[in-house]
């Protein structure tokens, strides 16, 4: 049952698209850049010599700023009016929703019998849908649920398998990432966990989809590689809060100075040591969904441009803090209602001195102004804690018991 309440919410979606169509409403900002990118390509336009795609609306005009695989993957949703592509796309990112949280639910170490997979995954998913990342996602006729979906399958599933699905390890991780290049850090993250095969599969699929979109577009995809991936203008103002990222922490910070990023980058590598810690002593204890979930909010940290929507790794958090909560865990217990109440909220606009009508920057505003950035650090960090004190009280139970 708990497959049909997804199935039906997935439907609602995709009615919600289907009405915007017979409205004309202006809807699907980002799906509307992705059917136009696929379109270029097919027509032999150029994806990145200009600021937004033939054949994009008026509200929607935008660059494309994803890798140039990516219009090969948005080519199904060409044959669909746009509202409806927007519906479609979303019914597949509720429906990728729950099998995260399935998936999630299936592997974690404990919970109790009640919490059975398929209606835990349906109750996650319903939550999240209430939180700002996942609504964004959805509002915008995003792609990050499906990437996301695509990673943890992948982790959580594929790798290791037996018999021939785990010949296929690292695979989706290597084609997430020939559409949008932050999943390449879970190649890192295969190695770390011991998976150098998976690992090296991953790189080769990505490798092998760059080459081949150097046969069928080479304009794009060397302009892309050449130029517009250190084009960070493209992607819009770094320094907005609506990207949560250290890099627009830095900057707001900073008021734009030039040693921004520099110094962001070093603050992503000292947090980066912290996560290799964590993600080998997840992986010594059989906590792959823990392991994980340090690489991926690591992601967002380090990456120049997390907007609001990419915070979508929340929806497995929200469900492995639900299974650990309900079997005794008492920090789970407190972190599980503060995730949901904080990803509701969408950040405060703040910037120095109070530019554009924002609030002017002061410690409160800074803090509200970032608040998806402490959270993992924060988070993190008490984990860390908590480790390191587990380990004392059984080293010293271990002496008392000699």
């Amino acid at each position: 049952m708990g497959w049909v309440v997804l199935c039906l919410v997935a439907a609602g979606y995709l009615l919600r698209g289907v009405l915007a169509l017979l409205n004309h409403l202006p809807e699907a900002g980002d799906t509307a850049v992705y059917q136009a990118g696929a379109a270029a390509l097919l027509n032999g336009h150029p994806l990145y010599d200009t600021d937004f795609l033939p054949g994009e609306p008026s509200y929607a005009q935008l660059p494309f700023t994803y890798a140039p695989f990516a219009a090969i993957f948005f080519l199904p949703l060409i044959p669909f009016p746009l509202q409806l592509a927007w519906g479609l796309l979303n019914a597949l990112s509720v429906l990728a929703m729950g099998l995260v949280a399935y998936f999630v639910l299936r592997k974690v170490a404990r919970r109790p019998a009640w919490l059975v997979p398929e209606w835990g995954a349906a109750a996650v998913a319903v939550v999240m849908l209430l939180t700002e990342p996942v609504g964004s996602t959805l509002g915008y006729g995003q792609v990050n649920l499906l990437l996301m979906a695509m990673v943890v399958v992948d982790v959580l599933v594929v790798c290791g398998a037996s018999g021939k699905l785990g010949r296929f390890g690292g695979v989706l991780i290597g084609v997430a990432a020939a559409i949008k290049l932050t999943p390449l850090i879970f190649v890192v993250h295969l190695v770390l966990t011991g998976r150098k095969t998976e690992a090296a599969r991953a790189a080769a699929t990505f490798a092998g989809l760059q080459g081949l979109m150097l046969l069928i577009s080479p304009h794009d995809t060397l302009r892309f590689w050449t130029h517009t991936v250190f084009d960070s203008s493209r992607i819009g103002p770094t320094q907005w809060s609506y990207n949560q990222s250290l890099s627009s922490l830095v900057r707001r910070l900073s008021d734009m100075a030039w040693w921004s990023q520099p110094a962001a980058y070093a603050m992503g590598a000292v947090l980066a040591i912290g996560a290799y810690g964590l993600v080998r002593r997840f992986h010594a204890l059989d906590r792959p969904i823990h392991a994980l979930l340090v690489t991926a909010f690591l992601a967002l940290l380090v990456s120049p441009v997390s907007w609001l929507h990419h915070w979508v790794w929340i929806v497995p958090l929200g469900a492995l803090l639900l299974a650990e909560a309900f079997s005794g865990n008492r920090f789970a217990q407190v972190l599980l209602p503060l995730t949901v109440v904080l990803f509701t909220q969408v950040p405060m606009h703040s910037m120095s001195p109070g530019e554009n009508g924002e609030a002017a920057l002061n410690p409160l505003t800074f803090v509200l102004s970032n608040e998806y950035v402490f959270f993992p650090i924060l988070a993190g960090m008490a984990v860390f804690l908590l480790q390191r004190r587990s380990t004392r009280v059984r080293a010293a139970e271990y002496e008392v018991a000699a």
